[in-house]
C-alpha cells in the first residue's frame, strides 16, 4: 500500500508481537493494539484484499502484481510478529498471570483504559448517533463479559459458527476471541480436538475462522469507508465495556475444569475488600506504565 524500507517491516513485526501478546491475555483483543499502533485500517484493508479478484491477478499479471495488491509484505511481517510472540511469550504471560495476577491485570487495565481515550479522540464529531453507538458498544461489551460459559457442543455447524464469531472478536478492539469461545461453550471442544488431532473439528473450526475474518473484514472496511465516526464510536464503547473483564481485583466464585485448563468464574470487587495483599501500590504503578505505553506507541505510530 505504500513504499516501505526493511526497517519499517521490522516495526510492523514488533506491532504484530504486541498484538500477539494481547491475544494471550483473556479479555484483551489484538485489535485494540492494532488500532493504537496505527495499522488497524491497513490490517482490515489487507484482509479485505484476499478475494477472487486478487487471486486472478496472479494468473493474469504475475506474482509481483498479485503480492502488491495483497499487501503481502505487510501481512507476512505482521503475522510473523504475532506468531513469534505467541510461541515465545505464552509461558511468560501465563507465569505472570499465575504468580503476579494483580499487577499484571492492572498493567493491561491501564493499557486498555488509555486505548479508550486514544480511539475516542479519533472521532471527528460526537453527534447523537455517535454517542448512542458508544453507549450501545459499552453496554454490549460489559454484558458479554458478565455472561456465564455455555455448555460444550460438538456439532460441526456450531463449531464452524464459533470459529467465525471468535475471529471477529479478535479483529474487533475489545473482547478477545478465546473469551468468546468460552462463552459459546466451544473452548473445550476445540482444545480437545487440537490435542487429539481431530481433523474434522479442527478443519471445520479453521474454515469458520477463514470465513469469519474474510467476511467481517469486508463489513468493517465498508463501515470505515462510509461511517467512520459511527464505527469508531461503537469500537470505543466495546473497549470501554471490556474493562470489566480485566479489573485486577476479583473474588473467585467457581472454577470449571476443562481438560488441563481451568475456567475461572469471578466477580469484581474493591481492592479494599480483597482478601490478602491487594498489591495496591504495585497495581497503580503497573496501570500507569500500561497507560503511558499507549501514548508511547501512538507517538511511534505517527512517525513516518
Amino acid at each position: 500500500m505504500e513504499n516501505r524500507k526493511p526497517i519499517d517491516y521490522i516495526f510492523i513485526s514488533l506491532k504484530g508481537m504486541a498484538m500477539g501478546i494481547a491475544e494471550l491475555v483473556p479479555g484483551v483483543s489484538g485489535g485494540t493494539i492494532a488500532f493504537v499502533t496505527g495499522i488497524y485500517e491497513e490490517f482490515i484493508t489487507s484482509i479485505n484484499n484476499v478475494n477472487l479478484t486478487t487471486l486472478k491477478l496472479f494468473r493474469e499479471k504475475g506474482f509481483a502484481t498479485f503480492w502488491d495488491k495483497l499487501n503481502g509484505n505487510f501481512l507476512v511481517a505482521l503475522c510473523l510478529g504475532m506468531l513469534i510472540s505467541i510461541l515465545s511469550l505464552s509461558k511468560v504471560i501465563s507465569w505472570l498471570l499465575d504468580t503476579h495476577p494483580i499487577p499484571t491485570w492492572a498493567f493491561f487495565f491501564g493499557l486498555v483504559l488509555a486505548s479508550v481515550l486514544f480511539v475516542a479522540k479519533s472521532i471527528k464529531k460526537w453527534g447523537i448517533l455517535a454517542i448512542a453507538l458508544f453507549i450501545l458498544g459499552t453496554v454490549s461489551a460489559f454484558y458479554i463479559t458478565t455472561l456465564p460459559p455455555s455448555t460444550s457442543t460438538g456439532s460441526l455447524p456450531f463449531i464452524f459458527l464459533s470459529g467465525a464469531i471468535a475471529i471477529c472478536a479478535m479483529v474487533l478492539p475489545g473482547i478477545s476471541g478465546s473469551f468468546i469461545l468460552v462463552l459459546l461453550g466451544s473452548y473445550k471442544t476445540v482444545l480437545e480436538a487440537v490435542n487429539d488431532k481431530d481433523l474434522a473439528i479442527v478443519t471445520t473450526f479453521a474454515a469458520g475462522v477463514i470465513f469469519g475474518i474474510l467476511s467481517f473484514a469486508r463489513i468493517l472496511k465498508w463501515m470505515f469507508t462510509n461511517y467512520k465516526d459511527a464505527t469508531l464510536a461503537i469500537l470505543t464503547g466495546f473497549i470501554l465495556g471490556s474493562l470489566n473483564k480485566i479489573w485486577p481485583w476479583k473474588n473467585i466464585t467457581e472454577v470449571i475444569q476443562i481438560g488441563k485448563k481451568e475456567i475461572i468464574i469471578d466477580e469484581n470487587i474493591s481492592p479494599f475488600s480483597f482478601t490478602g495483599d491487594n498489591h495496591l501500590t504495585f497495581a497503580i504503578v503497573a496501570a500507569v506504565i500500561g497507560f503511558s505505553l499507549i501514548f508511547i506507541l501512538e507517538k511511534s505510530a505517527s512517525k513516518k
